[in-house]
């Protein structure tokens, strides 16, 4: 990579390469060869590759095929009279074939003289070489697009990862395996998608700007509206507007699209990153949470071809089906010296988060303790695809409570290699219970929870219009992404993530 002085243009630091390049440059626009944009191309290698990779010699030049590639240059060999280069475009690479017969001398010493990194137009007819490779046997030529700066080699890529992620349009460049990667993204998008609307879903669009976050518990970012002279907020999740839409008829609604949420940076966490919510009308949790054991199973098919993987070296079957495990039964079996009729005891939970080194605020009640409880000691043990059922209505302050136990709600979290990949419950639909639980994550964030939901009186009103019973799902795209392509940090999979 070209160092920091490199990026001071024409200043007295600037790096010697770099100098070289701009000075070509200097020589195209001379001749009036700069950034031309007449040159058409109608191939691509991809297509090339499997129309004709199989076509003998003797076959190609019979048919004398002609073509126009473009891409950029990574590779060239000169060999006197004659040199090969290959030319990557977005489906791949072809490699072409440059000699001082065809070209004229002038013009064949010019690309001699071109650099790695190069943006190259070329024209002619395709051939074999002796090796077997398909190649285009080049007759016109032209540079597109001087690279002014040089790119790593190819074959060491770039060493510093910050580097890599800093500047992803040279890590695209020279490596495969990241173009390969955020391809695989682009497929499970179109899947999803195609999954949904065949299961009856209707893809919608809702606000991005707030003017009251909720629909997660997270803090949110604030910004400011001029024109309205009010603060609102980038979306925590898109729930309770898709929940409006239900109880507007739209029976099954989903989005997929980007929330926000401040919160620190980790291999797991981006301040922006891409989610699935739907809602489904007349469907409990457990519909949620088969439909979401297929959509991964099928998307595990669609993108790796086959349902059992491996993820930084443990081996996912997404084939099986899904374990189910009990929420305080979970912790029962992390810490042996508990029992049921100390399950919910909030003295002896303060006196177990205390040793765990959990910090509490003084708001936090046996759910909040729990659920501290269960991500210092449970979650990260969950390595084979698991649902964790029934979670504390403290921790859940939209989902519907368990008939048999309003403590609990009818909620699952879905557990891959220990780490949360999808949230889902019944919603609740009782506004009177809603008020409430809204009054109770108010007083949580007087006492100094940040994340704690905001009172939202337009979404009751809402409710009190009637939301038929519904459930709904929350499912990280970015973290199945990476399961999908063993990626070990949510930073491998977002193209532009945000760094310190």
């Amino acid at each position: 990579m070209t160092d920091e002085s490199s990026r001071d243009p024409g200043g007295q630091g600037e790096n010697k390469l770099v100098a070289e390049r701009r000075r070509k440059l200097n020589e195209l626009r001379a001749a009036g060869e700069a950034y031309p944009n007449d040159f058409r191309r109608d191939a691509i290698a991809a297509s090339l590759q499997a129309a004709y990779g199989a076509h003998t010699a003797e076959t190609l030049e019979r048919e004398n095929v002609r073509v126009a590639v473009a891409g950029r240059m990574l590779a060239k060999r000169v060999m006197g009279k004659s040199s090969f280069a290959s030319l990557q475009d977005y489906s791949g690479s072809i490699q072409i074939f440059v000699t001082r017969d065809a070209l004229g001398e002038e013009r064949y010493a010019g690309f001699k003289t071109w650099d790695l990194g190069d943006i190259l137009g070329a024209s002619g007819r395709l051939m074999k070489t002796r090796t077997g490779e398909l190649s285009v046997a080049v007759d016109e030529l032209r540079i597109l697009v001087k690279a002014l700066r040089p790119l790593p080699e190819k074959w060491h890529g770039i060493a510093d990862q910050e580097i890599r992620l800093r500047q992803r349009y040279v890590d695209l460049i020279v490596s495969d395996e990241t173009r390969k990667v955020f391809l695989k993204r682009s497929d499970l998008i179109r899947f999803i998608r195609r999954f949904l609307d065949a299961h009856e879903f209707v893809e919608v669009e809702t606000p991005m700007m707030h003017p009251i976050p909720g629909g997660a518990v997270a803090r949110p970012f604030e910004t400011f509206h001029h024109a309205l002279d009010k603060t609102l907020y980038l979306r925590v999740a898109p729930e309770l507007y898709l929940k409006r839409l239900v109880v507007g008829g739209f029976e099954r609604v989903y989005e997929l699209n980007r929330a926000f949420r401040n919160e620190g940076l980790s291999t797991r966490h981006n301040p922006e990153f891409t989610i699935l919510e739907l809602y489904q009308a007349y469907a409990r949790h457990e519909d949620l949470m088969e439909l979401v054991e297929l959509l991964l199973r099928e998307a595990a098919r669609q993108i790796c071809g086959r349902t059992t993987i491996s993820y930084q070296g443990e081996t996912i079957d997404l084939g099986a089906s899904f374990a189910r495990l009990d929420f305080e039964q979970s912790l029962l079996d992390a810490f042996p010296a508990l029992d049921r009729g100390m399950l919910r005891d909030a003295e002896v939970l303060a006196r177990l988060c205390r040793e765990q080194g959990i910090a509490l605020a003084g708001h936090a009640g046996p759910g909040k303790m729990q659920f501290e409880l269960f991500e210092k000691a449970v979650e990260q043990t969950l390595r084979k695809p698991t649902f964790v059922v029934q979670y504390p209505a403290e921790v859940s302050p939209l989902a519907r409570r368990n008939d048999a136990d309003p403590y609990l709600t009818d909620r699952f979290e879905l557990f891959i290699a220990g780490r949360e990949m999808a949230n889902g419950f019944a919603e609740l639909n009782d506004p009177e219970d809603q008020a409430e639980r809204f009054r109770a994550q108010l007083a949580a964030r007087e006492g100094g929870d940040q994340e704690a939901m905001r009172f939202d009186e337009d979404y009751l009103a809402a409710l009190e219009h009637g939301l038929p019973p519904t459930a709904g799902l929350g499912l990280g795209i970015d973290r199945l992404v990476m399961l999908l392509t063993d990626s070990a940090s949510i930073r491998d999979v977002l193209l532009f993530p945000q760094l310190k």
